[in-house]
């Protein structure tokens, strides 16, 4: 059994340490954000946020927020359940991700968000209630180890299909800007559950129990943290539209689209048997000849006849001078 809270703690004590924490992860996802709006409107050279670093990065955000949340689920219905609080709350999220759902829908209906991580933490909130109030505590560190193998225990086509997406247990990856699927993702809010169930007691006896912010930085932190649902709904309009007002004035990055130019070339050059030093070498001068010539473009468009005969010739051009059969073109 936990301790209660002593008596002179008020029954709406919060845990500054906690929102601090959460504030921290919502500087990190902001950052992330603003990567991926930077690359997304070719401010940058490529789109870092969708790197092998930028998607590790943004799982370590996600799993953060999950876990926090089984943590702020243990604290909220420690005592008793408190149905209130907890269907206020619920309702809150819930209304958050259907306007996430509809406003992407419009602004972007071919990869609008359907199970995003608003949608994630709704539903684990609820999958989560037997582990917090009614089974044994072991029981919410077994379910998650159990969650988290889930992707590669169970798989079939017919989990494929759009009513069952938000599983997480298909073979493909359904087309959607933020992707949170209760396998593996619920796993993180039952670890979140099982570190406060066995961790909570100690925690009450530490100084983490009576610590406050103190610093405008911990203060910051501790406010947003307070108010994550708030920041994470406005923050990116807020970053989309200060990135574009700049995009307008500034255009794109020079080297916007390069990188992706030229992966894209050596794959189809390597598909159709040519070298791989070779394709390498051709890949950097196609996109050099491209912009002498007045072809290149930071998005991909469609050519007119005449360009693409041209881009055919410099193409076979450069690959004839990668392997040192003729000059550049």
């Amino acid at each position: 059994m936990m301790r209660p809270l002593p008596s002179s703690v008020s029954p709406r004590f919060r845990y500054a340490a906690l929102d601090v924490s959460r504030g921290i992860a919502l500087v990190a996802m902001a950052l992330y954000h603003a990567t991926w709006d930077l690359g997304a409107l070719r401010l940058t050279p490529e789109n870092y946020a969708l790197t092998p670093s930028g998607r590790l990065a943004a799982h370590g955000i996600a799993g953060s927020f999950l876990i926090l949340v089984g943590i702020g689920l243990v604290l909220m219905n420690d005592e008793r359940f408190a149905a209130r609080p907890f269907v206020l709350r619920l309702a809150r999220i819930a209304g958050a991700a259907l306007l996430v759902t509809v406003a992407t829908l419009i602004t972007d209906p071919s990869n609008y968000i359907f199970f995003g991580i608003l949608h994630c933490i709704a539903v684990s909130s609820v999958l989560a209630l037997p582990f917090v109030r009614r089974l044994p505590r072991w029981a919410s560190v077994l379910a998650a180890a159990l969650v988290l193998a889930g992707p590669h225990l169970i798989s079939g086509e017919i989990l494929d299909t759009p009513l069952l997406s938000f599983l997480g247990l298909g073979r493909t990856m359904p087309q959607t800007n933020d992707y949170v699927p209760l396998f593996p993702w619920f796993a993180m809010v039952l670890a979140g559950v099982a570190m406060a169930l066995y961790g909570l007691a100690t925690v009450r006896r530490s100084w983490l129990a009576t610590w406050t912010a103190s610093g405008r930085l911990a203060r910051g932190l501790a406010w947003a943290g307070r108010h994550s649902l708030a920041i994470y709904l406005i923050h990116q309009p807020i970053l989309m539209g200060l990135f574009t007002g700049i995009v307008s004035l500034t255009g794109p990055h020079p080297q916007a689209g390069v990188a992706e130019f030229r992966a894209l070339y050596v794959r189809n050059c390597l598909a159709t048997g040519g070298e791989t030093q070779a394709c390498t070498r051709a890949a950097a001068c196609v996109s050099d000849a491209f912009r002498r010539e007045n072809l290149w473009a930071d998005r991909p468009r469609s050519f007119t006849a005449e360009e693409r005969l041209r881009a055919q010739g410099l193409s076979q051009g450069c690959y004839e001078a990668a392997e040192g059969s003729a000059p550049a073109p």
